[in-house]
């Protein structure tokens, strides 16, 4: 007789992204639901990468990444977070944020840990800590402003606490984490073996004149942190994969022995074009206002209307709130919302374990003004 195959993520099916994507292809929807820019990345970055690949740079990469992009992201964090970090011992480059952040919990998450995570949370954290035979233990955020209440953390952490996950600037709620913040999670660990992933992909979309506090700023955490970013996200190139890990040696070495056996080594060309690319600051210095401006014009184009416009002070996405439009529950609503008047978005319930609908949706706003415009003549009108 066949043996039963049983998964080890009976409860996971296939990613809202790639669902609400799908129906919006099928519906012929403006996306404003999964994370991507629908304008052009500078050409200056397509052209180093062309001029790599011609100078002959197609084979495997070193593992841990090429040395010169991992010399210019330890310029660059030098420069932003005034930490000192080794390229040789603490940055690893991966295949994009979710590798990171998988390879980070496989590594140092074992059978029984618990994992403290924030929701609503993105989607990677869960499975990853499941994989592992970690138990995600959750803290709820909720709306308007999805900040964290750290008397509520406090009484979560025990003595099976391996690992605390926050992502700042927060997809989907929008917050941004404080020096305060930070100065509370420092004093709720100390003492105690925890260990602290921080997402920091939107580390440079970052709104209402505030600046990222990065882990990296607060040495006391950072001994026992990793922050991970991506270059996808800072340069409209989702589709590219790459991103990056730093963290102390004795945590990058275990990090290490997992991202060998995973994708080994990243896209070639590519880092060798992000690490000349990287040496021009302005390149990423004025993405604060770049998004700002479409943030804003999104939200002045729903003046009037009948959402409600959640605050948010990082990442490209922004919550509405649909209660004076609707009675259905967000998941209901978005394909509603897909299928009647063609404008695709995320429900925010996908991002809580239980489904806690609040009657939110997320958009992106990464989109070209002409996007965005086709998106805000229907919404504004329900």
């Amino acid at each position: 007789m066949e043996k039963t195959f049983k998964s080890k993520l009976p409860g996971v099916g296939t990613s809202i992204f790639a669902v609400m994507s799908g129906l919006a292809r099928r519906e012929g929807a403006v996306n404003l639901s999964q994370g991507f820019p629908d304008f052009p990345i500078d050409p200056a970055l397509i052209d180093l990468v062309y001029a790599y690949m011609k100078k002959g740079y197609n084979q495997y990469a070193p593992m841990p990444g090429v040395p010169q992009l991992r010399q210019a992201i330890a310029r660059k964090i030098r420069r932003l977070y005034h930490t000192a970090v080794s390229p040789d011992d603490e940055i690893t480059v991966t295949a994009g944020a979710t590798q990171a952040l998988f390879n980070t919990i496989t590594a140092l998450v074992h059978p029984g840990d618990e994992v403290i995570v924030f929701e609503p949370a993105y989607d990677s954290y869960v499975p990853a800590i499941l994989l592992n035979g970690g138990r995600p233990v959750y803290v709820r955020l909720t709306k308007p402003d999805f900040r964290i209440r750290w008397d509520e953390v406090a009484e979560k952490i025990s003595a099976q606490t391996r690992m605390i996950i926050l992502n700042t600037p927060n997809n989907p709620g929008g917050y941004v984490l404080s020096d305060e913040d930070w100065q509370q999670l420092a004093r709720l660990v100390r003492g105690k073996d925890i260990i602290i992933l921080s997402d920091e992909v939107y580390e440079h979309i970052i709104f209402d004149g505030l600046s990222h506090q990065s882990i990296l700023r607060y040495p006391e955490l950072y001994a026992r942190g990793v922050a991970v970013f991506s270059f996808g996200k800072t340069f409209h190139a989702t589709g590219w994969k790459t991103g990056y890990t730093v963290a102390p040696p004795r945590l990058t070495e275990e990090i290490r022995k997992v991202h060998q056996f995973n994708v080994f080594a990243v896209n070639t060309p590519v880092q060798y074009a992000l690490a000349e690319y990287l040496e021009n600051p302005a390149r990423y210095e004025g993405l604060p206002a770049f998004y700002q401006a479409k943030r804003d014009y999104f939200i002045n184009g729903l003046k009037g209307s009948r959402w409600k416009v959640m605050p948010t002070r990082g990442t490209y996405f922004i919550g509405l709130d649909y209660s004076d439009i609707s009675p259905l529950g967000d998941m209901d609503f978005a394909v509603k919302l897909t299928r009647d008047y063609k404008v695709a978005s995320i429900p925010f319930s996908a991002f809580y374990h239980d489904g806690y609908d609040q009657h939110i949706l997320r958009f992106c706003f990464a989109k070209q003004e002409e996007t965005l415009d086709k998106a805000l003549q229907i919404l504004a009108k329900l």
